[in-house]
């Protein structure tokens, strides 16, 4: 296969004018791997808040939280519930009933089916609970629609099967002027609709929090975890909580030893999380937490801590009093769990890797690649940023590079996006190289520097702790010119402006322009430190 990447600056620019067509991407991870007895947490590192787990033959499926980034619900497999391999999401496109605010999607196994209960907004801006089912998740779930309809907010489901019944259980009445409440409802034989009243499992009448539920039977009793608290951003105090009963409808006996999960000194506001028995023998339960110093730029991080049983009082708890662990014993002997130092994308496969991501409310970007060549442009008329296509970060201290083979009017380069509204970047526009910023949905070039034209350049862009921006160029690939973040010469950008309440800030590649001036990339690289 020709290889772009090994051709002449010259051939490269040639072959760009002769290519009309292309598709997009393939990604590659280069690991370092641990080889011990222990796997270290986070376990999905980087933003994957609201996880949900299943074990289905050998092979545990999982999948989170997307907010408003798209396609909807990133989904992952393993053998061992340490090394997971992303095989795509829930979505490629969004359901037709669904406009924003992807929250908490919850995996189900049935009658050979697997079904997703998810949470998104309709067009009058409440959420409500979805399901959707595939017969193999590998190649996407088909959309049946609203499932729980339920005052101004129906979150957080999920789904339990008792005797010969499905049930049903969500968070209501969290926007209402009403108490919070946990509700069940029995679900009609094929899993897609309700079945009789609904019936209320716990109630929150100090509004303090109650969401995230998950109920697991055993020895007699329905244990039903949940979290209480503030769940996002920063300050938050998220924790799980437990109580139990001797029938799925109630009354439940809350745990005196409660909370049973909360924050230490290296993470907080754990939450949300999702029980599953890896055998006869060992729970485990897959949840969420803040790194304490990465926190909103690294996101709610996927954690797995084991869950144990009090063999004499018969409630769950976790060691290290009751908080995450930095080290466990793996799940399965041998396991080798992938420890990320570096990702980078060639752009020498048929289609877009699922590791990329973008702001599906502010912009569809057009993607195609060919000849180890990615183009990128789109349609973002009522946004302040542009397209960016960008990628998931693991850590919060990081560089990114790439490199710009064209020339036009579009500026185009590397972004770290917030959102529309929120953004910093460098980029190439006409015969100048500018490191720019939008702040509050208004764009400000802070410095540009005459760049030549004659060569292809390479942009990059070092971030530590998140936002804390420097920014620099080089049209050899190898002397790196640093450019000020300001008319003042400072040397860095602070961008802690790029904070979203409920997601982590995204880098990756940018174009702002038309549609006929696509930016052409070569690579994109990202290096963890």
């Amino acid at each position: 296969m020709l290889r772009m990447n090994h051709l002449p600056v010259a051939a490269r620019l040639w072959l760009l004018l002769l290519l009309v067509n292309g598709s997009c991407t393939t990604l590659q991870a280069r690991y370092k791997t641990d080889t011990g007895a222990v796997y270290h947490n986070p376990i999905m590192p980087g933003d994957f808040a609201d996880p949900s787990v299943i074990k289905v033959g050998d092979t545990y499926y999982a999948t989170g939280t997307s907010s408003e980034w798209g396609p909807q619900y990133p989904l992952f497999t393993s053998k061992d519930l340490v090394q997971w391999k992303q095989i795509g999401y829930i979505f490629s496109t969004k359901p037709a009933w669904t406009t924003s605010s992807f929250w908490a999607p919850e995996l189900y196994f049935y009658q050979g089916k697997f079904y997703v209960y998810y949470t998104a907004r309709d067009a009058n801006k409440v959420s409500y609970i979805g399901v959707a089912v595939a017969n193999d998740p590998a190649k996407g779930f088909t959309d049946k629609g609203v499932l729980v309809k339920f005052g101004t907010e129906a979150i957080d489901a999920f789904v339990i099967k008792d005797g010969n019944d499905l049930y049903i259980s969500w968070k209501a009445y969290g926007l209402d002027k009403r108490p919070i409440e946990l509700l069940g409802s029995k679900l009609t034989a094929d899993g897609l609709g309700l079945e009789g009243e609904p019936f209320t499992l716990l109630r929150d009448d100090n509004r303090n929090g109650m969401e995230g539920q998950s109920i697991v039977k055993r020895n007699g009793y329905y244990y039903l975890f949940y979290s209480a608290g503030g769940c996002c951003g920063v300050p938050c105090d998220y924790n799980v909580r437990v109580a139990r009963s001797k029938n799925i409808k109630g009354p439940y006996e809350e745990n005196g030893a409660n909370p049973i999960l909360q924050g230490n000194s290296n993470w907080m506001c754990t939450g949300h999380g999702t029980p599953v028995m890896a055998d006869s023998k060992r729970w485990f339960y897959l949840y969420h937490a803040y790194h304490t110093s990465d926190n909103v730029f690294t996101g709610r991080q996927g954690m797995l801590d084991e869950m144990f049983w009090n063999d004499a009082t018969g409630w769950p708890y976790f060691n290290n009093n009751g908080s995450p662990s930095v080290t466990a014993p793996v799940v399965v002997k041998g396991s080798h769990q992938p420890a990320s130092s570096e990702w980078m994308d060639d752009f020498d496969g048929g289609s877009l890797n699922a590791n990329w991501q973008w702001n599906f409310r502010a912009y569809q970007p057009v993607v195609r690649t060919e000849g180890g060549m990615l183009f990128l442009s789109g349609k973002a008329d009522n946004n302040s940023t542009g397209t960016a296509l960008c990628v998931r970060p693991v850590k919060a201290t990081y560089e990114i590079t790439a490199e710009i083979l064209n020339e036009n009017n579009a500026l185009k380069g590397l972004v770290v996006y917030g959102d529309d509204n929120a953004a910093a970047g460098i980029g190439i526009t006409g015969g100048a190289v500018q490191v720019w910023k939008v702040e509050k949905g208004n764009q400000q070039v802070l410095y540009s520097a005459t760049l030549n034209a004659a060569k292809p350049a390479q942009l990059k862009i070092a971030v530590e702790n998140g936002y804390r921006l420097r920014f620099y160029y080089s049209t050899n690939n190898t002397d790196w010119q640093q450019l000020p973040a300001g008319a003042d010469k400072a040397w860095f950008l602070s961008a802690d402006f790029l904070k979203q309440w409920d997601r982590a800030p995204r880098p990756g590649l940018h174009q702002q322009g038309g549609a006929n001036e696509p930016a052409c990339f070569s690579n994109f690289r990202i290096k963890y430190f």
